[in-house]
């Protein structure tokens, strides 16, 4: 519990996620994409031999991912890369961003001979290495922490937490965040600030060196407002506030501020996971594995697709979003009108 004496919001969501991952299995509680099918896994290490290709073909480069979760993507795509672009996979120097000393064992197993050199670890994206870098996160920016401002006739309040409740206290350092947007009064806008630092973080770094990053989330691309806090407990939604560290809190990421951060860059997108998946060959992978499987195993591979893809299932709601470096060519599947939408 946070006590009687107000908490800030983000503050409070650290502590919490922080405690929820050192304590429990996250995985429990919620399936990402790279779990639901190899297909993901496969289809962003195709995504990462083209954007190498677009690079120049660096050699040696970061392969980077921010949040590996289990660390089945980056094991997928690995096993992508030495099959159909060795050449690739030789020159990449796999880093992980991963804050949890058990889930570094978790990835340290899943990788285990998939590298061409062994994979280094960093607790922040700042402490990667110099050099070329093909960047990948994966419902990463969904956990960091947001704060909540709530539009009254005077202004803004923030929301802080007490108990188990909120209560609006008068704002005090207002952080960089889309507070020029026309929200109505007693409506709630959000901001994460630790997105927007790695986004301007990411920016400099590629007007710097050679760089490419690739954000997949849930979220919306527009000049949107409400309360997206959520909480995922033993698989089921839960009060936000309730128990903090036996939950997963994360809250909708807003792409449209993303980009704006990532001034001096360039930005791709967002497009729509699905849009995204489909023009770089899922369902064409889908009919491949398929062929003279058991029907099935072949109705569940197609049927992982559809999951990946479909608008009424992940497609629509998850977004992906691409900063390069300027003068690099437009990634892969970004070479078509922005998804737009609200994605809630």
């Amino acid at each position: 519990m946070s006590g009687t004496v107000p908490e800030r919001l983000d503050r409070f969501m650290a502590r919490a996620n922080a405690a929820y991952y050192a304590g429990r299995d996250p995985f429990a509680d919620f399936v990402t994409a790279p779990e639901i099918s190899q297909m993901f896994g496969e289809i962003l290490g195709a995504w990462v031999a083209i954007a190498w290709q677009g690079m120049g073909r660096p050699d040696p480069f970061i392969l980077a991912e921010a949040g590996p979760g289990r660390g089945t993507l980056m094991a997928d795509m690995m096993r992508l890369l030495a099959r159909v672009a060795p050449d690739c996979h030789a020159a990449a120097r796999v880093h992980l961003v991963e804050t949890s000393p058990r889930l570094r064992d978790v990835q340290r197993a899943a990788l285990a001979g998939r590298t061409a050199q062994p994979a280094a670890w960093h607790d922040r994206i700042e402490a990667l290495p110099d050099g070329p870098v093909i960047l990948l996160a994966n419902e990463f920016l969904d956990a960091l922490p947001i704060r909540q401002f709530v539009r009254t006739g005077a202004g803004w309040s923030e929301r802080f937490v007490q108990g188990v409740g909120f209560v609006g206290l008068p704002a005090g350092d207002m952080p960089e965040g889309p507070f020029d947007r026309p929200v109505p009064e007693g409506e709630i806008l959000e901001c994460c600030p630790e997105a927007l630092a790695v986004a301007r973080g990411l920016a400099a770094r590629f007007v710097r060196s050679p760089g490419t990053a690739l954000f997949i989330d849930y979220g919306y691309d527009g000049a949107l407002w409400g309360d997206t806090l959520q909480a995922l407990r033993d698989g089921q939604p839960a009060w936000p506030l309730a128990d903090p560290g036996l939950a997963d809190l994360t809250a909708h990421v807003d792409f449209a501020a993303f980009a704006r951060a990532a001034a001096g860059a360039a930005c791709h997108g967002s497009v729509t996971q699905g849009a995204l998946l489909a023009g770089l060959g899922l369902f064409a992978r889908a009919e491949q594995l398929a062929r003279n499987r058991p029907p099935v195993e072949a109705h569940a591979i197609r049927d992982a697709a559809q999951r990946l893809a479909a608008p009424d299932r992940m497609g629509r709601l998850f977004k992906a979003l691409a900063i390069t470096s300027p003068g690099l060519p437009v990634p892969p599947g970004f070479a078509v009108a922005p998804a737009g939408g609200d994605g809630r």
